[in-house]
């Protein structure tokens, strides 16, 4: 009877999954894409992706560029087509109508995963009513009044790492990346739900840190039975070790952030504001925006879709943020002097604790983080699929592999679309020749800029744009100023191994790796020394 049953129940799941499968290949059967130049397939199950995971972020794709023109195709999973387009008018289409372009249902539920039903995950009426919501936590004033935190955590990483080289003889090897990893963790904790997680005071994790690190680790894991679970639902229900690790973090993380929550309800109720230091935490500021008498209580959000925020806020405000800046680091490295220029214009700052306004009155440091940004953006890409048969608009025609000229694109419903952060970040058609160095002065220019790109920040898609723009850059420009301030005025960077020897690998968010050193995962060692004033 057993038997039985087992062999039903494999028989229903393989029925459904050949269900799926022939749907896909259908839809690929008459894709709209199909006369689309591009690679060919490397494998049956991979399609084009062991090549693109075994190259370096967006390298492989910049040489289809020049190989096939800026409108292009390769395959995913399953043979699978995907769209690749370095059309500036191609992609303001995509992010500018979110309600046709939105992030694929496998996407949403491996991110839904690390992050749960959050800001990043949702879509539509959904998305909508959580941004309004969150909108004014992240405004300027807001992120002003959380300045004094990025910086306290600065100072404190400073002087770790100064200790650090006076106790190894002046000069230490030190791996930044875990270090600022910390530091930013640490910051959001204080300034989003005012949680203090000592990462940088202490060994060990507290419970919500180790809960963090623990889903966000299974999080990145890949393998056969994660892709299909990832594009066949129904083998979700195959419970692996993987879903229990996941489960339990998840469990813990909830539970803290329901006591996070209550915590400013109750302050809220009993004081009928925030105490000081709870006030601008980004927790208690959206739960009075979410208690507004502006906002009609059908509109606002559950006890869960708040709580739902505390995992995106970790992933979104801390993650990006200690990679952008260890490429800052690793940036300054190797052109020494924009180093020496920086910690010159931050040196001439009587005050050790600048405000925002101070911070962003440096323009060298402005050029820095605006080249740091452009050049190693922390998220190299990401993906929309289309809701319905549209015709996207393009700036420049192609031509199919029949010879045939388009000056529009059509796309089917169902169809997955790249959208290339760092490649166009470092389009030598919009940059200049120079566009793969890291050269802050070009900030400086007389020549604007190009305003092709329908970036939310900068010129550059680095935050994305549209509907869907990132809506905590300003924290994170502000927070990545303070850090930058604080370790290079105090501070000399220099790459500890050969750069010939760095790579780059990303799951969520591209991180630095020694090649020869593979078994340590992601790092990046520098030398670090005090710096003395002449």
């Amino acid at each position: 009877m057993f038997l039985k049953l087992l062999a039903s129940i494999a028989g229903t799941l393989g029925a459904y999954a050949l269900y799926e499968i022939l749907k896909l290949v259908y839809q690929e059967f008459n894709s709209s894409l199909r006369h689309l130049p591009g690679p060919k397939s490397t494998h049956f199950f991979y399609g084009n992706f062991r090549e693109i995971w075994k190259a370096e972020n967006s390298v492989l794709h910049e040489q289809w560029v020049q190989q096939y023109g800026p409108t292009l195709k390769y395959k995913g999973f399953f043979g699978l087509t995907r769209l690749y387009t370095t059309d500036t008018k191609a992609l303001n289409h995509f992010l500018t109508n979110s309600n046709i372009y939105q992030k694929p249902a496998p996407a949403r539920y491996n991110l839904s995963r690390i992050v749960g039903p959050g800001i990043l995950v949702a879509e539509g009426d959904d998305h909508r009513q959580q941004r309004k919501i969150l909108n004014p936590a992240f405004g300027a004033p807001q992120v002003r009044e959380l300045t004094s935190i990025f910086v306290e955590k600065s100072v404190e990483l400073r002087d770790i790492w100064a200790a650090q080289a006076s106790n190894s003889g002046g000069t230490a090897r030190v791996d930044v990346l875990s270090w600022l990893s910390k530091a930013t963790l640490d910051i959001i904790g204080l300034a989003g739900f005012h949680y203090n997680f000592n990462s940088l005071g202490s060994e060990s994790p507290t419970e919500l840190g180790a809960a963090f690190s623990s889903i966000f680790q299974a999080g990145m894991q890949m393998n056969p039975v994660r892709i299909l679970q990832t594009w066949i639902p129904v083998f979700r229900f195959v419970p692996t070790k993987l879903d229990a690790t996941i489960r339990a973090s998840q469990i813990t993380m909830m539970r803290i952030g329901r006591k996070l929550l209550q915590d400013s309800k109750n302050d809220m109720a009993e004081n009928g504001t925030f105490e000081k230091g709870r006030s601008r935490d980004l927790l208690s500021l959206l739960v009075r925006a979410n208690t507004s008498k502006d906002i009609p209580a059908s509109q606002r959000l559950s006890d869960e879709d708040v709580l739902a925020q505390v995992p995106t806020f970790l992933v979104a405000g801390h993650e990006t943020t200690s990679s952008a800046t260890t490429w800052a680091l690793f940036a300054l490295t190797q052109n020494v002097a924009a180093q020496t220029r920086l910690r010159e214009e931050l040196l001439k700052v009587e005050t050790e604790n600048p405000t925002m306004d101070e911070l962003n009155d440096l323009p060298y440091l402005d050029c820095v983080v605006r080249e740091t940004l452009r050049i190693h953006a922390p998220v190299p890409s990401t993906i929309r699929i289309c809701t319905q048969d549209d015709v996207v608009p393009l700036a420049t025609p192609f031509t199919d592999v029949n010879g045939t000229v388009h000056e529009t694109l059509r796309v089917n419903k169902g169809q997955t679309i790249m959208i290339p952060i760092l490649a166009m970040n470092r389009d030598p058609a919009i940059w200049g020749p120079d566009s793969m160095e890291f050269i802050p002065e070009r900030w400086e220019s007389q020549t604007p800029i190009s305003n092709s790109l329908p970036g939310v920040w900068g010129h550059m898609l680095t935050f994305l744009a549209g509907p869907r723009a990132c809506i905590g850059y300003r924290f994170s420009l502000v927070e990545m100023k303070a850090l930058l301030f604080t370790l290079v005025r105090a501070l000399e960077f220099e790459l500890a191994v050969p750069a010939a020897d760095l790579g780059k690998k990303s799951s969520i968010v591209q991180r630095p790796i020694v090649k020869s050193e593979p078994e340590k995962g992601n790092q990046m060692p520098l030398l670090i020394r005090r710096h003395v004033r002449s």
